[in-house]
């Protein structure tokens, strides 16, 4: 019985069992969605981008801004830059030039990303801020659309976007076992906005916004204080002011969507996933240090998501490990093998309905829709991709607890070269005290 309880029962009854009901509530928002309509006139708006050694992804970003549907007079461009040393300036002046209907400054800050989203704040006259990534590209109908739902809806004043992987450089990747990753990525990034985020949004329990994506009515972002500089997650921190300080829910507007570059390498997605864990652990220890009751798991998701995040994460991993010492204990091989056999169906089968939920909010994005429907068969090789990204996550647990805050995370390459020196070192000392050992009896 502990052995079904630990495999089979506890993952369904809190991943498996709420992702089927997760389905059915996005069926029903997707039927019963609200149309906004486009107001008399757009409000100025504010979009600030933070540059450091952009110079590659700049100018698409700049472009795509000036291609969106959004009114240009209405629009006003902050470039943060955060100590640069490339010709991430030099773009900038091309673009000014280029573009010379769309308002776009430049301002330096080199005291960290955080101070300089902050000097962009100040220096801001929208009466919607909105943050993305300068190594993406915004679809040419997003802004539109996220402020069609702001000006209809006054309660909300804080929302993220859905951020997406650019299928076309996910395609253009040359190593199979690499675009096969990216491909994974991009399924798990439809999941977490168009499903996961979207489900959470609707119950008012989105933990975090997107880094790479957010909005925010002017007048609520500056109640707050703005973006913390002594965390690697200031996304999720300005997210909890927002809800702690101000009492406000956090919503996200699914058809407002932002490409993003695929992952670099494996390393790149090491740092990146730690960072996340990382800054998790940071802003809830801030916010959350005093009212970290287990008693309070049903009541407040908050606490629900940390102690599924982090202290499952415990148990899961002995569980993983106990595996290999259950063939000593006489466990049937039928029993231990058909166990991760009808879990992985299982996560298999929640992946796909979540494949198809994803499709249904693609409607409007005709060509997106047709690649992400090509994707199908990553619905089988998800549950494999969630479970090396846990590991890795759970490094990021590990890494928070023993290092201080830092943007700077020890790459899979360096760690797997600290671990190959431990390793020999404490083989060397064993070998050593063989050693010791060995000439002891040979004198006596």
């Amino acid at each position: 019985m502990i052995f079904w309880a630990a495999w089979i029962i506890i993952p369904l009854l809190w991943e498996i069992a709420p992702a089927i009901m997760g389905v059915f509530v996005l069926i029903k928002k997707r039927l019963f969605s609200k149309f906004y309509k486009k107001p008399i006139k757009y409000p100025e708006i504010t979009i600030i981008l933070p540059v450091y050694n952009s110079a590659g992804t700049l100018r698409n970003c700049v472009a795509s801004i000036y291609e969106s549907e959004y009114p240009k007079e209405m629009m006003e461009i902050f470039l943060v830059d955060n100590g640069s040393t490339d010709e991430s300036y030099e773009i900038f002046i091309q673009c000014q030039a280029e573009y010379k209907d769309m308002p776009l400054w430049w301002l330096k800050a080199e005291q960290g990303k955080s101070k300089a989203l902050n000097l962009a704040l100040f220096n801001s006259r929208g009466k919607y801020i909105f943050h993305f990534d300068s190594d993406g590209i915004i679809e040419k109908s997003a802004l539109m659309r996220m402020v069609n739902k702001f000006e209809e809806s006054p309660d909300v004043h804080c929302m993220t976007g859905t951020v997406l992987i650019d299928p076309e450089l996910i395609e253009n990747t040359e190593d199979f076992f690499m675009r096969l990753v990216r491909r994974c990525e991009m399924f798990e990034y439809c999941n977490a906005f168009l499903a996961g985020r979207n489900y959470e949004s609707e119950f008012g329990s989105l933990y975090t916004l997107s880094g790479a994506f957010s909005a925010f009515r002017k007048s609520a972002i500056l109640k707050t204080f703005l973006y913390n500089t002594t965390t690697v997650g200031e996304d999720t921190h300005v997210t909890f002011q927002i809800r702690k300080l101000l009492s406000h829910d956090i919503k996200i507007c699914e058809d407002a969507i932002f490409f993003v570059d695929p992952i670099e390498d494996y390393n790149k997605l090491y740092t990146q996933r730690q960072r996340w864990q990382r800054g998790e652990i940071e802003v809830s220890h801030m916010f959350l240090s005093e009212n970290l009751k287990v008693r309070r798991f049903f009541s407040d998701f908050m606490i629900r998501v940390l102690m599924y995040d982090h202290t499952f994460a415990f148990p899961r991993i002995i569980w993983y490990f106990a595996i290999i010492y259950l063939f000593f204990i006489n466990y049937p091989l039928y029993l231990i093998v058909g166990s991760f056999v009808i879990l992985f169906l299982l996560y298999s089968v929640c992946a796909f309905l979540f494949y198809l939920c994803v499709r249904v909010y693609l409607k409007e994005y005709e060509n997106l829709r047709k690649y992400y429907t090509k994707l199908w068969y990553v619905s089988v090789l998800y549950p494999v991709f969630n479970f090396f990204v846990f590991f890795i996550r759970f490094a990021g647990i590990i890494n928070s607890i023993k290092a201080d805050m830092s943007w700077r995370t020890r790459t899979l390459s360096q760690e797997w070269e600290a671990f190959k020196k431990t390793v020999k070192e404490d083989f060397k000392a064993i070998n050593s005290t063989l050693e010791k050992i060995r000439r002891k009896i040979n004198n006596v």
